[in-house]
């Protein structure tokens, strides 16, 4: 009787729920544990800015299905402590030790803590969990101060826009002079900074806290221009780091997240493979430098490739090449990206239009499309990431035949593997950019099959480099991924190849490093007219606030976030 083997998945997020999920699709029948430090079940995290705040979401309505039958264990608040890759098992509280044969590592970030914040308060806020998002809303429900918000980034917008809608007094503090200036270039940040502006958002941008005192009436901050700012919340949207404190001392590069090789797998392990936030990797589309992406949609497809790649062996493994895609939704303008237009060296006007409040910007290095920002233009820019996609796709080596013979087939993939027909090409007028090349290659360190850490042990465990019992991944889901990547788009309303609804994310942590002014292209339509300059922040009124926050009550929506665990149907256990 052979060995049964165990995969553990350590992350209770859409990344580890996705992962899990492919390996049932692709036919591995064995055990599949999933560890979460949470107490709540894997949840879709991106309306906790948006329609949970507000009352449109209850937290059992953010619960993730799972669209296959797991058969899966699963551990719950249960933090993982560490890890030991010789031995292959993690450690849980209590001194348990959890044996692996394949570890799949999706502990996703943390919000970043910024030094001089009174986190004890709790009137300062975090938005990562349902619990946070609760605690934050009834925060507003008993103060008639202003809400602050500290950061400029897709949280801290998305968070301002919700608030401002539900009528209370909003102010984004931030040190860049723009809004998302990092992700979407000057020139759209701009425009972005104008449309909260001019829809009553206080801004304080260009500035930092000086000092905070926690007070009976609110939170006192002191800016650097000498603002005062009495707040009867404040919430810290200031970034996150990778969760990877549990891997410290387990021989993993784990500065900035884990490092991977294109195809996933962690450096050096055949047995180890990353995905979501937490997961550093080059992505041989764009260039061979490793980067980290906090998008959902990212998390959700990375998660499936990472169990493509752990059943298919280090030798068999495809490199994980997507088209990055994120959205998000502000004072009704719908913001769009593909890409990393972070890397463009020039903008070029890509959507004649005459509306003020559409447009497609592509962003352009070496002569060829890198990245796209749509405002309110979806069509428009799923086809123009089928351009994107076209203009940047590498060119992969096939798998050795008989690394992938090893492999033992157990059950064909079910059709959510398969990857939809080509794109349509864009109807409007292509830029003059030159041809894409055939991709970069990766020049990174030079990868062994090998176990890293010598021969198999003695009691039967398989080498580190063994492939588990899969079937091939199939040569379209493993190269098609980009095809089906410009075919989904989030907050389109077009069916993609994915289960999941994916919804806006955070910005990518790659997006650092100020971007050139933008320019239009020779030929093209008239660049867009600047805002008008901002206008100074007015100070606090002296008098205490009469502005009031309106919230919808939804029936239990304020129940603990705990409870929508008992909310789960039963999964039944695998027969035969």
């Amino acid at each position: 009787m052979r060995k049964r083997e165990r995969v553990v998945v350590v992350g209770g997020g859409v990344a580890g729920l996705r992962t899990a999920e492919r390996l049932r699709e692709l036919g591995f029948t064995d055990e599949i544990v999933l560890v979460g430090a949470e107490p709540t079940p894997p949840y879709h995290r991106p309306p906790l800015s948006k329609q949970l705040l507000c009352g449109k979401l209850r937290p059992s309505d953010l619960l993730l299905p799972s669209y296959t039958e797991l058969d899966a264990t699963w551990r719950l608040n249960t933090p993982v402590l560490g890890m030991d890759p010789r031995r292959q098992v993690v450690h849980l509280p209590g001194g348990e030790e959890l044996r692996y044969d394949g570890l799949v590592i999706a502990t996703g970030v943390e919000p970043r803590h910024l030094p001089g914040v009174p986190v004890h308060d709790p009137r300062v806020h975090f938005l990562h969990t349902v619990d946070e998002a609760l605690a934050l809303r009834q925060n507003l429900q008993r103060t008639r101060r202003p809400l602050v918000v500290l950061g400029a980034g897709f949280i801290g917008c998305e968070l301002a826009s919700t608030a401002h809608h539900l009528g209370g007094e909003v102010t984004i503090i931030g040190r860049s002079k723009v809004l998302l200036g990092k992700a979407v270039g000057p020139q759209l940040a701009e425009r972005i900074t104008e449309l909260h502006r001019g829809n009553g958002v206080n801004l304080a941008l260009g500035e930092k806290v000086l000092h905070w005192l926690p007070q009976q009436q609110g939170v006192v901050l002191n800016l650097s221009s000498g603002q005062v700012i009495v707040a009867g919340a404040v919430v810290v949207c200031a970034g996150s780091v990778p969760a990877v404190n549990w891997l410290r001392g387990s021989g993993l590069t784990i500065d900035d997240g884990v490092l991977c090789e294109p195809t996933c797998h962690v450096l050096g392990r055949g047995d180890i493979v990353a995905a979501g936030d937490v997961a550093r990797w080059p992505n041989l589309r764009f260039d061979a430098r490793p980067r980290r992406v906090e998008h959902w949609l990212n998390a959700i497809e990375m998660g499936r490739h990472a169990a493509e790649s752990l059943l298919a062996g280090r030798a068999a493994a495809q490199p994980f090449t997507p088209v990055p895609r994120f959205w998000s939704e502000q004072h009704g303008m719908r913001i769009q990206g593909a890409g990393i237009p972070a890397l463009g060296e020039d903008t070029v006007q890509l959507l004649p239009s005459s509306r003020a409040d559409q447009s497609v910007t592509g962003f352009v290095r070496g002569g060829r499309l890198v990245g796209l920002v749509a405002l309110n233009s979806p069509q428009a820019l799923l086809s123009w990431t089928a351009e994107l996609d076209r203009q940047t796709r590498p060119r992969l080596h096939a798998p050795d035949r008989e690394s992938v013979a090893t492999i033992t087939p157990a059950r064909p993939p079910s059709a959510r593997g398969r990857v939809p027909g080509p794109v349509t090409p864009p109807p409007f007028p292509a830029p003059n950019l030159r041809p894409a090349a055939n991709g970069p290659a990766f020049t990174g360190p030079a990868f062994s099959d090998a176990a890293p850490n010598g021969p198999a042990p003695a009691n039967g465990t398989p080498p580190r480099g063994t492939p588990l019992r899969g079937v091939p991944v199939p040569a379209a889901a493993r190269n098609g991924r980009s095809s089906a990547a410009a075919n989904s788009w989030p907050g389109n309303g077009i069916p993609g190849p994915l289960p999941a609804s994916p919804a806006p994310s955070r910005p990518a942590d790659q997006n650092s490093g100020p971007l050139p002014a933008p320019a239009t292209r020779r030929g093209g339509p008239p660049s867009l007219p600047l805002p008008a300059p901002p206008r100074p922040i007015p100070r606090m009124d002296p008098k205490p606030p009469t502005r009031q926050w309106s919230f919808t009550e939804p029936a239990e929506l304020d129940a603990p976030a705990n409870g929508i665990s008992r909310q789960i149907p039963r999964r039944r256990r695998r027969t035969g």
